[in-house]
């Protein structure tokens, strides 16, 4: 393109007014590299100056993009990362978005704040097996209807159906398992649009913070309780043995037995056994409440409920049923760690 442009010049001068010109085209070959100097300069202007422009426009094309996506990314924040994390199912990006408060600063802490902004992400899910049914509770961690619950839940489940805080039903499928962490993740068929929840850090709870419990006791779904976390690394272990719970009452509301501090409640766990650290709340949960959520002041899901110890399972009196203040959540940190396992169809 430069070699035409200056070999039209060349010609364009040419003629018996000037001499230069006429002399130059016959004397020598023209060289694209060193051409002889036009014979006035608006030509040259005119040949360089539309070549100038572009080039100033395309430096400044790439800088004004990245200044508008570094201002999109700073103003959604959180919000991006957890959308990336959906996208391409990389638990790791889950961790990303923990910065982001689901209430208000002015209302953290506040319970009706809090169930307000995450009972949306927390469903019942009702279990069928050979003996009974299974009811629980699960966190929504995508819009496509990924949900995370409790293996002891679903383990052993012909089918299952979950309904979310709006009353609307899906029937799920389980997409994996881990028994030694007592984790299950399950898909909802044909669902979009749901509400997920925020995952939290649990390496940044503390005895005393308060929380929020969210699940579905004894099958009230959108339970909502408070209190705060009573003790952090619990070793609290439960049975791995599919049959365990619907022998021990899994079928009458979920109850799931486990042992605690050389103790055994809700019935005996059994020989296949798995500890797990866990944090320890006062905030009552009821049978139900496994796989529901743990969630902090500002709204994000700290934990997986688990286990809890009912007293009405060992008295016959009615005035001793009922949570006692001792509930244990799998901590967020062991779900997101976990969740490219489940993720890959494991079913340990």
């Amino acid at each position: 393109m430069t070699e035409s442009i200056r070999r039209s010049g060349e010609h364009e001068y040419e003629g018996p007014e000037d001499p230069y010109s006429q002399q130059h085209v016959h004397s020598a070959p023209v060289n694209p590299e060193w051409p002889p100097p036009p014979p006035y300069e608006p030509a040259a202007a005119t040949v360089t100056a539309p070549g100038a422009e572009p080039a100033r426009q395309r430096t400044r094309g790439p800088i004004a993009l990245l200044a508008a996506v570094a201002i999109v990314a700073a103003a959604v924040g959180g919000g991006t990362a957890y959308a990336f994390q959906e996208l391409t199912g990389k638990d790791t990006v889950a961790s990303a978005g923990t910065t982001t408060a689901v209430v208000p600063a002015s209302k953290r802490g506040d319970v009706a704040a809090i169930a307000s902004a995450v009972s949306p992400s927390v469903v019942e899910i009702q279990a069928t097996l050979d003996n009974g049914s299974s009811t629980g509770s699960g966190v929504v961690i995508t819009s496509g209807g990924e949900i995370v619950t409790n293996n002891h839940v679903v383990s052993g489940a012909s089918s299952i159906k979950v309904r979310t805080s709006d009353g609307k039903g899906y029937i799920a499928d389980v997409v994996g398992t881990d028994s030694s962490k007592d984790l299950a993740l399950i898909k909802l068929r044909g669902a979009s649009g749901l509400s997920a929840a925020a995952l939290g850090d649990s390496s940044d709870v503390k005895v005393g913070d308060s929380v929020v419990a969210i699940g579905s006791p004894e099958g009230l779904t959108g339970t909502v309780t408070s209190g705060i976390v009573s003790a952090l690394d619990r070793d609290v272990t439960v049975s791995t043995d599919e049959s365990q719970g619907q022998n021990q009452g899994q079928g009458d509301g979920g109850q799931w037995p486990f042992q605690f501090g050389g103790r055994q409640f809700n019935g005996d766990t059994g020989s296949s056994t798995t500890t797990y650290k866990a944090i320890q709340t006062d905030a009552s949960l009821n049978p139900g409440n496994s796989g529901g959520a743990l969630i902090d002041a500002s709204g994000r899901v700290i934990g997986i409920n688990s286990a809890m110890y009912s007293s009405s399972s060992q008295a016959s009196s009615s005035s001793d049923a009922g949570s006692v203040g001792l509930g244990f959540a799998i901590p967020v940190n062991t779900v997101k760690s976990d969740l490219a396992k489940l993720r890959s169809g494991s079913t340990s």
